[in-house]
Protein backbone atom coordinates (compact mmCIF):
# COMPACT_ATOMS: atom_id res chain seq x y z
CA UNK A 1 0.00 0.00 0.00
CA UNK A 2 1.47 3.37 -0.96
CA UNK A 3 1.79 6.38 1.33
CA UNK A 4 -1.36 8.08 0.10
CA UNK A 5 -3.71 5.12 0.22
CA UNK A 6 -6.72 5.40 2.52
CA UNK A 7 -6.42 3.72 5.90
CA UNK A 8 -9.94 3.00 7.14
CA UNK A 9 -9.96 1.45 10.60
CA UNK A 10 -7.46 -1.38 11.05
CA UNK A 11 -5.04 -2.23 8.26
CA UNK A 12 -5.76 -5.54 6.54
CA UNK A 13 -2.02 -5.97 6.20
CA UNK A 14 0.25 -5.30 9.13
CA UNK A 15 1.61 -1.77 9.04
CA UNK A 16 5.39 -1.50 8.98
CA UNK A 17 6.66 1.77 10.41
CA UNK A 18 9.53 3.55 8.68
CA UNK A 19 13.04 3.44 10.11
CA UNK A 20 13.75 6.17 12.63
CA UNK A 21 16.20 7.90 10.33
CA UNK A 22 13.64 7.98 7.51
CA UNK A 23 11.08 10.08 9.43
CA UNK A 24 11.54 13.76 8.60
CA UNK A 25 11.17 16.40 11.31
CA UNK A 26 8.30 18.10 9.48
CA UNK A 27 6.15 15.02 10.14
CA UNK A 28 5.74 16.04 13.76
CA UNK A 29 4.56 19.52 12.81
CA UNK A 30 1.24 18.07 11.64
CA UNK A 31 -1.70 18.94 13.95
CA UNK A 32 -2.15 15.24 14.70
CA UNK A 33 0.98 15.47 16.89
CA UNK A 34 0.07 18.73 18.65
CA UNK A 35 -0.47 16.96 21.97
CA UNK A 36 3.11 15.70 22.03
CA UNK A 37 4.97 18.99 21.59
CA UNK A 38 6.55 18.64 25.05
CA UNK A 39 8.24 15.42 23.90
CA UNK A 40 9.44 16.48 20.46
CA UNK A 41 13.05 15.84 21.46
CA UNK A 42 12.24 12.16 22.02
CA UNK A 43 10.67 12.02 18.57
CA UNK A 44 13.38 13.94 16.75
CA UNK A 45 16.57 12.65 18.36
CA UNK A 46 18.84 10.60 16.11
CA UNK A 47 18.91 7.76 18.65
CA UNK A 48 16.06 5.88 20.31
CA UNK A 49 15.46 6.69 23.96
CA UNK A 50 16.26 3.70 26.16
CA UNK A 51 13.80 2.21 28.64
CA UNK A 52 15.63 3.76 31.60
CA UNK A 53 15.59 7.08 29.81
CA UNK A 54 11.83 6.84 29.27
CA UNK A 55 11.26 6.17 32.97
CA UNK A 56 13.41 9.14 33.92
CA UNK A 57 11.80 11.51 31.43
CA UNK A 58 8.24 10.17 31.70
CA UNK A 59 7.66 9.31 35.36
CA UNK A 60 4.29 7.64 36.00
CA UNK A 61 3.13 7.23 39.60
CA UNK A 62 2.77 3.52 40.32
CA UNK A 63 3.89 2.41 36.85
CA UNK A 64 7.12 1.92 34.94
CA UNK A 65 8.06 1.07 31.40
CA UNK A 66 9.83 -2.27 31.22
CA UNK A 67 11.53 -3.90 28.27
CA UNK A 68 9.38 -6.50 26.60
CA UNK A 69 11.48 -9.64 26.32
CA UNK A 70 11.01 -13.36 26.76
CA UNK A 71 11.70 -13.17 30.48
CA UNK A 72 8.92 -10.64 30.93
CA UNK A 73 6.44 -12.55 28.81
CA UNK A 74 7.16 -15.75 30.73
CA UNK A 75 5.12 -14.37 33.63
CA UNK A 76 2.04 -15.52 31.69
CA UNK A 77 0.08 -12.36 32.47
CA UNK A 78 -2.25 -10.63 30.05
CA UNK A 79 -0.70 -7.39 28.80
CA UNK A 80 -3.38 -5.26 30.48
CA UNK A 81 -3.09 -7.10 33.81
CA UNK A 82 0.65 -6.53 33.78
CA UNK A 83 0.07 -2.83 33.17
CA UNK A 84 -2.37 -2.70 36.08
CA UNK A 85 0.37 -4.18 38.26
CA UNK A 86 2.69 -1.36 37.30
CA UNK A 87 4.69 -2.73 34.37
CA UNK A 88 4.09 -1.36 30.88
CA UNK A 89 5.73 -3.78 28.46
CA UNK A 90 7.67 -1.71 25.94
CA UNK A 91 9.65 -2.89 22.94
CA UNK A 92 12.92 -0.97 22.58
CA UNK A 93 13.55 0.92 19.36
CA UNK A 94 9.92 0.71 18.34
CA UNK A 95 7.74 3.59 17.14
CA UNK A 96 4.46 2.02 18.26
CA UNK A 97 5.61 1.50 21.83
CA UNK A 98 7.44 4.83 22.06
CA UNK A 99 4.26 6.63 21.02
CA UNK A 100 2.28 4.57 23.52
CA UNK A 101 4.70 5.70 26.23
CA UNK A 102 4.25 9.34 25.23
CA UNK A 103 0.46 9.00 25.34
CA UNK A 104 0.76 7.50 28.83
CA UNK A 105 2.80 10.52 29.88
CA UNK A 106 0.47 13.02 28.23
CA UNK A 107 -2.89 11.47 29.20
CA UNK A 108 -2.25 9.23 32.24
CA UNK A 109 -5.80 9.38 33.66
CA UNK A 110 -7.28 8.42 30.31
CA UNK A 111 -4.87 5.53 29.80
CA UNK A 112 -5.42 4.31 33.36
CA UNK A 113 -9.18 4.32 32.81
CA UNK A 114 -8.82 2.30 29.61
CA UNK A 115 -6.55 -0.18 31.38
CA UNK A 116 -8.91 -0.60 34.34
CA UNK A 117 -11.87 -1.33 32.05
CA UNK A 118 -9.83 -3.78 30.00
CA UNK A 119 -8.79 -5.62 33.17
CA UNK A 120 -12.41 -5.81 34.29
CA UNK A 121 -13.35 -7.54 31.05
CA UNK A 122 -10.25 -9.76 31.03
CA UNK A 123 -11.19 -11.02 34.49
CA UNK A 124 -14.73 -11.78 33.34
CA UNK A 125 -13.71 -13.64 30.17
CA UNK A 126 -13.64 -17.40 30.65
CA UNK A 127 -12.64 -18.28 27.09
CA UNK A 128 -10.05 -15.57 26.48
CA UNK A 129 -12.09 -14.07 23.63
CA UNK A 130 -12.46 -10.30 23.49
CA UNK A 131 -16.01 -9.08 23.93
CA UNK A 132 -17.56 -6.03 22.25
CA UNK A 133 -16.45 -3.70 25.02
CA UNK A 134 -12.84 -4.88 24.77
CA UNK A 135 -12.94 -4.30 21.03
CA UNK A 136 -14.21 -0.75 21.58
CA UNK A 137 -11.59 -0.02 24.25
CA UNK A 138 -8.83 -1.34 22.01
CA UNK A 139 -10.00 0.63 18.98
CA UNK A 140 -10.07 3.83 21.00
CA UNK A 141 -6.69 3.10 22.59
CA UNK A 142 -5.11 2.48 19.19
CA UNK A 143 -6.94 5.01 16.99
CA UNK A 144 -8.86 7.25 19.36
CA UNK A 145 -9.59 10.92 18.89
CA UNK A 146 -11.52 13.18 21.26
CA UNK A 147 -13.58 15.84 19.51
CA UNK A 148 -15.18 18.80 21.29
CA UNK A 149 -18.19 20.71 19.97
CA UNK A 150 -19.70 23.86 21.45
CA UNK A 151 -23.17 22.87 20.26
CA UNK A 152 -24.52 19.40 19.51
CA UNK A 153 -26.20 20.72 16.36
CA UNK A 154 -22.75 20.81 14.77
CA UNK A 155 -22.89 17.00 14.67
CA UNK A 156 -25.82 16.82 12.28
CA UNK A 157 -23.66 16.60 9.15
CA UNK A 158 -21.42 14.04 10.84
CA UNK A 159 -24.46 11.99 11.88
CA UNK A 160 -25.41 11.52 8.23
CA UNK A 161 -21.81 11.28 6.90
CA UNK A 162 -22.20 14.46 4.89
CA UNK A 163 -18.47 14.95 4.82
CA UNK A 164 -18.47 17.93 2.48
CA UNK A 165 -20.85 19.79 4.77
CA UNK A 166 -18.97 18.74 7.90
CA UNK A 167 -15.58 19.88 6.63
CA UNK A 168 -16.26 22.45 3.90
CA UNK A 169 -19.60 23.83 5.01
CA UNK A 170 -18.45 24.07 8.63
CA UNK A 171 -14.88 25.09 7.84
CA UNK A 172 -15.22 28.39 9.71
CA UNK A 173 -16.54 26.55 12.74
CA UNK A 174 -13.48 24.29 12.70
CA UNK A 175 -11.16 27.27 12.41
CA UNK A 176 -12.94 29.15 15.22
CA UNK A 177 -12.85 26.12 17.48
CA UNK A 178 -16.62 25.58 17.61
CA UNK A 179 -15.76 22.02 16.61
CA UNK A 180 -12.23 20.88 17.29
CA UNK A 181 -9.94 17.95 17.93
CA UNK A 182 -9.35 18.14 21.68
CA UNK A 183 -6.85 15.27 21.71
CA UNK A 184 -5.44 12.53 19.54
CA UNK A 185 -4.90 9.60 21.90
CA UNK A 186 -4.43 6.72 19.45
CA UNK A 187 -0.76 5.77 19.33
CA UNK A 188 -1.29 3.44 16.34
CA UNK A 189 -2.88 6.34 14.47
CA UNK A 190 0.23 8.41 15.15
CA UNK A 191 2.48 5.57 14.08
CA UNK A 192 0.73 5.38 10.70
CA UNK A 193 1.06 9.16 10.35
CA UNK A 194 4.84 8.73 10.29
CA UNK A 195 4.31 8.25 6.56
CA UNK A 196 3.07 11.73 5.55
CA UNK A 197 0.04 12.04 3.29
CA UNK A 198 -1.78 8.95 4.52
CA UNK A 199 -5.53 9.28 4.72
CA UNK A 200 -6.20 8.15 8.27
CA UNK A 201 -9.48 7.59 10.10
CA UNK A 202 -9.83 8.33 13.80
CA UNK A 203 -12.31 6.57 16.08
CA UNK A 204 -13.97 9.34 18.03
CA UNK A 205 -15.68 10.15 21.27
CA UNK A 206 -17.37 13.55 21.32
CA UNK A 207 -17.83 15.97 24.20
CA UNK A 208 -20.14 18.98 24.12
CA UNK A 209 -18.63 21.94 25.96
CA UNK A 210 -16.21 24.82 25.85
CA UNK A 211 -12.50 24.54 25.20
CA UNK A 212 -10.55 23.60 28.30
CA UNK A 213 -13.76 22.80 30.15
CA UNK A 214 -12.53 19.52 31.62
CA UNK A 215 -13.00 17.68 28.33
CA UNK A 216 -10.28 15.09 28.94
CA UNK A 217 -11.36 14.53 32.53
CA UNK A 218 -14.94 14.03 31.37
CA UNK A 219 -13.89 11.36 28.89
CA UNK A 220 -11.63 9.60 31.39
CA UNK A 221 -14.44 9.59 33.95
CA UNK A 222 -16.95 8.26 31.44
CA UNK A 223 -14.60 5.43 30.46
CA UNK A 224 -13.89 4.55 34.09
CA UNK A 225 -17.62 4.46 34.88
CA UNK A 226 -18.45 2.32 31.84
CA UNK A 227 -20.61 5.08 30.32
CA UNK A 228 -18.85 4.73 26.97
CA UNK A 229 -16.86 2.19 24.95
CA UNK A 230 -19.17 -0.72 25.58
CA UNK A 231 -19.44 -1.38 21.83
CA UNK A 232 -17.28 -0.36 18.84
CA UNK A 233 -20.35 1.09 17.10
CA UNK A 234 -20.34 3.94 19.63
CA UNK A 235 -17.21 5.31 18.01
CA UNK A 236 -17.66 7.87 15.25
CA UNK A 237 -15.27 7.46 12.31
CA UNK A 238 -13.58 10.73 11.39
CA UNK A 239 -11.55 10.95 8.15
CA UNK A 240 -8.79 13.15 9.56
CA UNK A 241 -7.53 14.36 6.19
CA UNK A 242 -10.86 16.14 5.76
CA UNK A 243 -10.35 18.49 8.71
CA UNK A 244 -9.65 21.98 7.35
CA UNK A 245 -5.90 22.53 6.94
CA UNK A 246 -4.98 18.95 7.90
CA UNK A 247 -4.28 17.87 4.30
CA UNK A 248 -2.94 19.77 1.27
CA UNK A 249 -5.71 18.53 -1.05
CA UNK A 250 -9.14 19.64 0.08
CA UNK A 251 -11.01 20.61 -3.07
CA UNK A 252 -14.51 19.28 -3.79
CA UNK A 253 -13.18 16.26 -5.68
CA UNK A 254 -11.11 15.25 -2.66
CA UNK A 255 -14.23 14.91 -0.51
CA UNK A 256 -15.90 12.84 -3.24
CA UNK A 257 -13.59 9.86 -2.61
CA UNK A 258 -16.18 7.39 -1.38
CA UNK A 259 -13.55 4.80 -0.46
CA UNK A 260 -12.24 7.22 2.17
CA UNK A 261 -15.19 9.52 2.94
CA UNK A 262 -17.55 6.61 3.30
CA UNK A 263 -21.33 6.91 3.20
CA UNK A 264 -23.42 6.11 6.25
CA UNK A 265 -24.38 2.48 6.53
CA UNK A 266 -28.08 1.70 6.77
CA UNK A 267 -29.21 1.68 10.38
CA UNK A 268 -26.03 3.24 11.79
CA UNK A 269 -26.83 5.73 14.54
CA UNK A 270 -24.31 7.48 16.75
CA UNK A 271 -24.77 8.25 20.45
CA UNK A 272 -25.17 11.85 21.62
CA UNK A 273 -22.04 13.62 22.83
CA UNK A 274 -20.92 13.55 26.43
CA UNK A 275 -21.78 16.75 28.25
Amino acid sequence: MNATAPVVGAERRRFVAPARGDVVAETFSHPLFDGLTAYRDLLLAAEWPGIDGLNTRLPLPGRRFIAQDEALLDDGLHYEVRVARGRIATRPDNWHDLLNALIWARYPALKAALNARQCLHVAGSADGQRNRAQQALTQFDESGVIVRVRDASLLEAWDRHDWSDLFRGLADHWRRGDIAVAAVVGHALMEQALLPGRQLVGKCLVVCGEAGDGVLARVAGAIAAGEVLEDPLELRPLPLAGIPDWHPRQEAAFYAQADYFRPLRDGRVYPPPLS
